[in-house]
């Protein structure tokens, strides 16, 4: 889809006219723009039409121009947070009325709440716009008159600069990536194998000019991974460890890691998942997803920095050699781990990962994964949770998350958590000893391969972001049905920022 900023109508666009409920419509910008005969049309229309909030309505005036009208709350109501959403309800009304081409007002989406500048609204609306013009039809028949899908969108500024330009171009290339991170994690796990993602890591690579370096079940065992070997074990489908290194920044700056759970289907092994929680699980890659599309925008977007991705990718399934409760597993950092629950595999492969990552002398890692339903217990399916020790580190990624509309929303990290996921056998256990607490306890597992008890607490500096909330859209969100690709808008605003 084309975004582009105009300082004039085109003429072929259906004009979107952004309306908070009781606003007169003679107050918006297009309406000047309109002849006589079209402008009496309009106002006489409002008056006889019902004007609430939630409302959608697209006419055709006297002289053949389409305009929509999207109501939306009062000005004394409406925040960024909605403003997002009619970012998005606007295409998708448009989708709907298989309108090829529409001009929308960017100060339409300035809400009162937003403290972040023009050119930063300008970013994330074009996101919003490139994310609700998407839906996973790949394996779908297509419809005698195809799918559609709205071809351009010619936003209108009331002032247009160079920059403001830049911006939407940079906000719809965040929005395309999102949008490969939803393929990705919407293809069936049938499909989408530790090989398969492992491909389209280098094939993201290749386009992208950063280097995409896999290593194998040899090399994985060579280097001690004991967590990865042992919850790949009974799949039939090898494992593979995804390295991948985006070094555009000063030679002598540390990384910045990022680590991707990559379990391309989980079944929960030999503590099998039921039904219900069995249908999603191709989307357990999510984190890995990210990953790989995280360091494909800031590829894009040319960002000067030394980004990390690390993607243990494995699939989790139950057979005669799959591991078991009880099964102790050596990591690569030489702690073992006492399995109490093989559907707990997503921290014992991330484990290794966290280990590698150190390989690295990184000034920052965050990991990202589809960790636990505790999570989604916890918040919802609003916000992603996040968990670290460093509470600067911890605001940055929040208010990120608020302009962006990538929520998260911290949970406790404490010391004395560490208690609960002790082994008996092993030196720590991959569940806690209640069932209280789940998300919780899933970050302090983490916690164990990142710290280092010797140097004092928060040697590394680290964020856990339990995506699981957020795996798949909700009603109301004006997204289609499926994966979200959670973290990816957070994680290219935030590492583009970082200093």
């Amino acid at each position: 889809m084309e975004i582009k900023l105009v300082s004039k109508l085109p003429k072929d666009a259906a004009l979107v006219f952004v309306l908070n409920e009781g606003e007169p419509i003679t107050k918006h910008a297009f309406f000047k723009f309109l002849d006589k005969n079209d402008q009496s049309y309009i106002l006489t229309f409002q008056k006889q039409s019902f004007i609430k909030e939630g409302i959608s309505q697209l006419i055709f005036t006297p002289n053949k121009r389409k305009v929509l009208f999207i109501y939306v709350p009062k000005e004394s109501k409406f925040n960024h947070r909605k403003a997002l959403l009619a970012a998005r309800r606007v295409v998708s009304f448009a989708r709907t009325e298989r309108l090829n081409h529409i001009a929308v007002r960017l100060e339409d989406f300035a809400a009162e709440d937003f403290d972040g500048s023009k050119e930063f609204l300008a970013e994330v609306i074009a996101t919003q716009f490139e994310i609700a013009n998407f839906e996973f039809v790949k394996y779908k028949t297509p419809p005698p008159d195809k799918w559609f899908f709205v071809q351009k969108i010619s936003v209108f500024s009331d002032r247009p600069s160079a920059t403001l330009a830049l911006r939407l171009k940079s906000g719809k290339i965040i929005g395309e990536e999102i949008n490969k991170a939803r393929i990705l994690s919407n293809t069936p796990g049938g499909d989408m194998t530790p090989d398969v993602l492992a491909l389209a890591g280098k094939y993201a690579g290749k386009k992208h000019g950063f280097k995409v370096k896999i290593l194998g079940e040899k090399e994985i065992k060579k280097l001690g991974m004991g967590g990865i070997l042992g919850v790949s074990r009974g799949s039939a489908e090898r494992p593979h460890f995804i390295v991948i290194e985006y070094l555009r920044g000063k030679k002598e700056e540390k990384p910045i890691v990022l680590v991707g759970k990559g379990v391309t289907f989980d079944t929960g092994g030999l503590n099998l998942k039921k039904d219900e929680g069995l249908k999603e699980m191709h989307m357990d890659m999510s984190g890995g997803a990210a990953v790989i599309h995280i360091v494909s925008a800031l590829a894009r977007l040319k960002t000067k920095k030394n980004i990390v991705g690390l993607i243990p990718a494995v699939e989790n399934m139950p057979s005669g050699s799959s591991y078991r409760p009880g099964d102790l597993l050596k990591t690569m950092s030489g702690k073992t781990i006492e399995v109490l629950d093989t559907d707990a595999e997503g921290r014992i492969v991330l484990a290794d990962a966290l280990e590698y990552a150190k390989k690295y002398k990184p000034r920052l890692v965050i990991d990202i994964a589809t960790l636990t339903g505790a999570a989604m217990v916890a918040l919802g399916q609003r916000a992603s949770a996040i968990f670290t020790t460093d509470f600067r580190l911890e605001k940055s990624l929040r208010e990120i998350g608020e302009k962006t509309g990538d929520f998260v929303w911290p949970l406790p990290l404490w010391e004395e958590f560490e208690e609960d996921i002790k082994g008996i056998f092993g030196d720590v256990a991959n569940t806690g000893k209640t069932k209280y607490g789940g998300a919780i306890n899933g970050a302090v597992f983490l916690w164990q391969f990142i710290k280092d008890p010797s140097a004092g607490r928060g040697q590394i500096p680290w964020a856990h972001i339990d995506i699981a909330p957020r795996m798949t859209s909700i009603e109301g969100e004006y997204l289609a049905k499926g994966a979200v690709a959670p973290s990816v808008a957070l994680l290219t605003h935030f590492l583009r920022e970082f200093k």
